[in-house]
């Protein structure tokens, strides 16, 4: 349901105060005769709706007793023990995944882009319980669904075809992950989801956790076959941690070289992780997102999804202090998210979808900084959440 609604004297990406008026879903003129509903904004800061471009919402544990964390330090082992705890914990896809995006819309999150699990144990249950919950939860959030062979999919059996019904059954997007050191054929690996890409006319989100120059030829094989097929605009590239790795000329050269084929980047700013050079993708035109990843799961203890927060983190990540930078870690957050994933009618113009987070802040720098959650939070003209609290209806499914 959409309605009529004024939100008066509100901020634009923290500019100068405005009426912005949503009219049949989107933002329209304001004209001479007065809606339903009007929302005095008092300067708050407007955003567009926030963008999650990188999570596992069938992966969270939110809501669920508490993991005791006794796994290994590698990505190996972690992905057996998220496989074994798929059997053992009772992880429903569809609960679990509806669980978070609740959580996660108290914040401003609007549009999601997951990855969701497609192996030989559990088939593509995961893909069927997230697109369950992005039917259900229609009208509140934007779902994307990546099918993601989380295991590998070159020694294991069965799991392209798999990937292959994960596609027919309604996933939006192609994933891929680690060509070398989890499928041991990068050439093999990459064809593969590049043909199933092209064979069900969909885009490719890829999971590149290799380091050093390993990446840079992974990343070199995904800019060729991106160029052969004409996906400029629809491959995105997680993680590129290698990026942040290489001497200044053969970096530039590969920032360069994806932003001319138009292949976005998704970092979370990782502690954990090489810093991906921010101010130079941002100088190549190369189009940067950013997403939570796993929010407390089996992989790791941490996160709540507030992507203004992980502006912060962008920020902190990569030694950012002057308000300029900050602006800058907010709008990988909003416009860049949503380059990334691909999202028409985003934004704050006339004409765009009616979606905004208000955030009581004096600043957009500010907003980063300190991240207030006091937010207001409204889609197609539809108030959900008000300073930080679920409407009654959501809050009853929740």
């Amino acid at each position: 349901m959409t309605a009529d609604i004024l939100i008066r004297n509100a901020r634009p990406m923290g500019g100068a105060p405005v009426d912005l008026l949503i009219r049949d879903g989107r933002f329209t003129p304001r004209g001479s005769d007065r809606p339903a509903c009007e929302i005095d904004a008092a300067g708050q800061i407007a955003l567009p709706g926030l963008i999650e471009a990188h999570t596992h919402l069938d992966k969270t544990l939110i809501g669920m007793d508490w993991f005791e964390n006794r796994v290994g330090p590698t990505r190996n082992h972690r992905i057996l023990a998220d496989r074994k705890a798929k059997r053992e914990l009772g992880i429903d896809a569809r609960r679990q995944s509806a669980r978070q995006v609740l959580q996660t819309l108290s914040y401003g999150v609007l549009h999601i882009r997951s990855h969701v699990d497609v192996d030989t144990e559990i088939g593509i249950a995961n893909i069927e319980g997230v697109l369950e919950t992005r039917e259900a939860l229609r009208g509140i959030a934007d779902i994307q669904i990546v099918a993601f062979p989380q295991s590998g999919m070159l020694p294991r059996q069965g799991t392209l075809d798999l990937m292959d019904a994960a596609m027919r059954a309604g996933a939006d997007i192609v994933g891929g992950i680690d060509p070398a050191t989890i499928d041991r054929d990068p050439v093999r690996h990459l064809d593969a989801i590049f043909a199933l890409a092209d064979r069900h006319e969909k885009p490719i989100d890829i999971h590149l956790h290799e380091l050093g120059e390993l990446g840079a030829f992974c990343l070199e094989l995904i800019v060729e076959r991106t160029r052969a097929l004409s996906l400029q605009g629809r491959v995105m590239v997680s993680h590129a941690y290698c990026l942040g790795m290489l001497e200044p000329a053969r970096q530039q050269g590969l920032v360069e070289a994806m932003a001319a084929e138009r292949i976005a980047v998704m970092t979370v700013g990782s502690p954990a992780a090489p810093a991906l050079p921010l101010r130079l993708m941002r100088q190549c035109g190369l189009t940067v997102a950013s997403g939570s990843d796993g929010i407390q799961n089996t992989w790791e203890p941490w996160g709540n999804g507030d992507m203004l927060e992980r502006a912060k983190y962008l920020a902190q990540r990569n030694g950012m202090t002057n308000d300029a930078d900050l602006m800058e870690t907010a709008r990988i957050c909003t416009y860049g998210g949503a380059e990334g994933i691909g999202l028409a009618g985003y934004g704050l113009a006339e004409g765009d979808f009616g979606d905004l987070v208000l955030v009581p802040a004096r600043t957009l720098a500010e907003a980063v900084a300190l991240t207030p959650h006091k937010r207001t939070v409204i889609r197609r003209g539809r108030v959900l959440v008000r300073d930080g609290t679920l409407s009654e209806d959501l809050s009853a499914i929740a």
